[in-house]
């Protein structure tokens, strides 16, 4: 499959553990389809069958990459016969979209929360005069470098309930399935979210790091360019890996904060009843 860092979830779980634990072919994941072909695209309901696609991408990701996009459709101007690949539409008929954007409001203002009354201050006025990027920086310098990917992980899942509940919401229908989970690269966020499902569906822990984990290699194609990016809001190269501690982690919170799994979801709304429906759907 040609959409970047693209896998079956319970096979890759399956695989690992060398049982059949999950149900194959209703949970997909990975980083941003928009960049493939049509026909590629298109395989997403030919071949998978995918009925449902989480977006967990930002409006600005989306304004970033309809810029890239278009530049692109300039580009194969001068090759016609490329013109269908590159213009045809992002979004395929016969699935419906659901965007859910993880790093929201709720998100930010946790994050803004740890600046000083000065940073927050510069960060207001850069953001008030358009230097998105600038302000941004400021966040990575003073706060993201310091709390690494498995603190901002440990962040979103406490600043994010509801978004995460939403999540939940299109999986526990299975009019939804099979859902393919997505944000810019398959990693952080896609990576928590599927995490919290593979917890509540029992999945050894080890398996869900081995899940985890294949994003680093699937995602050194675009390393390079990802790490300009990464540099240009202050933070390491840290931040284009996979922490190999990341689930280990961040489920150790869940514990130590919420006793379990469940007892977290409880907490943003997720009952007894869609969690039930949820290990229905996917479990064996």
């Amino acid at each position: 499959m040609a959409i970047l860092n693209f896998r079956d979830v319970a096979q890759t779980i399956n695989d690992h553990l060398d049982q059949t634990l999950l149900k194959t072919k209703l949970l997909y994941r990975s980083g941003r389809p928009d960049e493939a072909t049509l026909a590629e695209r298109q395989q997403l309901t030919d071949k998978y069958g995918v009925k449902t696609i989480i977006d967990l991408r930002t409006k600005t990701e989306h304004i970033e990459q309809a810029r890239k996009r278009d530049a692109r459709i300039k580009a194969s101007a001068a090759v016609p016969q490329s013109n269908d690949a590159v213009t045809g539409p992002l979004k395929i008929p016969g699935i419906t979209y659901r965007d859910i954007n993880l790093n929201g409001s709720s998100y930010s203002r946790s994050l803004i929360s740890k600046l000083s009354w000065g940073d927050c201050s510069k960060l207001v006025g850069l953001m008030a005069v358009g230097y998105r990027l600038e302000a941004i920086s400021i966040l990575g310098k003073n706060v993201m470098r310091e709390r690494g990917l498995n603190g901002l992980a440990i962040d979103t899942l406490d600043a994010c309930g509801a978004e995460f509940r939403q999540i939940f919401e299109v999986l526990v229908d299975e009019a939804n399935l099979p859902v393919m989970i997505h944000c810019t690269q398959g990693k952080d966020r896609t990576g928590i979210s599927i995490m919290l499902v593979l917890l509540l569906l029992g999945v050894p822990e080890d398996a869900i790091e081995h899940d985890y984990l294949l994003s680093e290699p699937e995602l050194l194609p675009e390393r390079e360019s990802r790490l300009q990016e990464i540099h240009s809001m202050g933070l390491p190269d840290s931040f284009a890996g996979c922490p190999p501690d990341f689930v280990a982690t961040v489920s150790g919170h869940i514990t130590e904060k919420y006793g379990s799994v469940e007892r977290y979801l409880l907490s943003i709304g997720v009952g007894e009843r869609m969690q039930d429906q949820i290990k229905k759907n996917f479990r064996i």
